[in-house]
């Protein structure tokens, strides 16, 4: 296989002891290894810094073989991949956009049989390793398309996942459902054919309302980690053309509560009270905000907003588990000249000023413990010091 003397334990040191130098600088070493280059040397170093953070379970291998960036930055991080594997049933299942496998290696967990499908040569190659060297055994391994495994395969399976390539052949990001590949508009009645349930990773930038027109969708959900909105996985169902799926509202890596409803149910209510700030904000997570349940959210919970168009919502009540940031107000009108501090986080919400021109005004630093929220409600401008709760 390609890229299999990168598992000499010379190499190997070589790797670890390079793990924070200069990538730039490096590449234009000569690699001090025959028949490895330094573009090799560098591709492992920067998967190896990558793992560290979005797949740990891969760091401390010093077997694994990683590919190029581009695969890399595609995979799912270890925290999404675990949260699939929660909501997956079944003993057999497959990946269809197999990829360097992250995906498959947490969904394979406890099934009788998995399958991982994927036509990139050099990339099944190094996944193949991967997979011998975690000791993965349920896993077969398909070297071909999805649309190859879905002509030879036969009905049985209990679940389908698939991340189509949102880039063309010219490596251009696509967003529309009609422009992936493999084409799930192509090929969504056989998916269904072989699988109870089918699972489809797309871009979080994707538009739900069209989603839910063009797809038969029994379930989405909008994925963030640390309040960053990372995965939209959308579970057809052949007979769910009801234009009311469910939509599950999840932030991983925080302990705020997943929030769930039927995408109709933001219609059945009325806007949340205005208000000005009372003593506490709050801020929905990201994938609530991708949801679009801004009236379902405040009548849910009870809360005021402070505008229609600014979605942060006030209370003089501090409630538990909130899907969001909760802050305590401190002042409404801040004044430097009032704070020995001059480091602060700073948000704005619909605020003439970013946050670099706000820091240069009111010459700040940004850090430390209390927060400045600058924004616009009802066409009056707020500077508020707060805390997190």
């Amino acid at each position: 296989m390609e890229g299999i003397n990168l598992l000499d334990k010379k190499v190997q040191e070589y790797i670890n002891e390079h793990i924070n130098t200069d990538l730039v600088e490096l590449r234009m070493k000569k690699s001090p290894f025959e028949n490895i280059s330094s573009l090799q040397l560098v591709q492992q170093i920067q998967g190896k810094r990558i793992a560290q953070k979005k797949f740990p379970i891969l760091y401390n291998n010093h077997q694994i073989i990683y590919p190029p960036h581009l695969n890399l930055e595609q995979a799912s991080s270890q925290s999404t991949a675990l949260f699939k594997q929660k909501i997956f049933e079944g003993k057999i299942g497959a990946d269809l956009t197999g990829g360097m496998g992250i995906d498959t290696l947490f969904l394979s967990e406890n099934r009788d049989k998995f399958y991982y499908v994927e036509p990139n040569l050099n990339l099944f190659n190094i996944t193949k390793h991967n997979f011998k060297v975690l000791k993965k055994d349920n896993i077969v391994l398909e070297n071909c398309s999805a649309e190859e495994f879905i002509s030879k395969q036969k009905p049985g399976l209990d679940f389908i996942f698939m991340d189509p390539s949102r880039r063309d052949e010219n490596k251009n990001k696509k967003i529309l459902i009609e422009d992936l590949c493999p084409n799930v508009m192509e090929i969504k009645e056989q998916l269904c054919k072989l699988a109870p349930c089918v699972y489809i990773k797309l871009s979080p930038l994707l538009d739900l309302k069209r989603s839910i027109e063009l797809l038969p969708i029994q379930k989405i959900y909008i994925i963030s980690v640390k309040n960053e909105v990372k995965e939209l996985i959308l579970k057809l169902h052949i007979n769910s053309y009801s234009n009311n799926p469910e939509i599950h509202c999840i932030n991983l890596e925080s302990n705020q509560p997943i929030f769930n409803f039927n995408y109709n149910e933001e219609n059945r209510y009325l806007c949340s009270k205005l208000s000005v700030p009372k003593k506490y904000l709050y801020m929905p997570n990201a994938s609530i905000l991708k949801s679009g349940a801004f009236k379902l959210l405040g009548n849910s919970y009870q809360l005021d907003k402070l505008d229609n168009n600014t979605h942060i919502y006030t209370s003089d009540i501090k409630l538990e588990n909130f899907p969001g940031r909760i802050f305590r107000i401190i002042d409404l009108n801040f004044q430097p000249n009032k704070y020995d501090e001059k480091k602060f986080n700073i948000i704005t919400k619909n605020y003439p000023l970013n946050i670099d021109e706000i820091k240069k005004k009111y010459k700040l630093l940004e850090g430390g413990n209390l927060y400045l929220i600058f924004l616009k409600a009802k066409n009056k401008t707020y500077k508020i010091v707060c805390s997190l709760v």
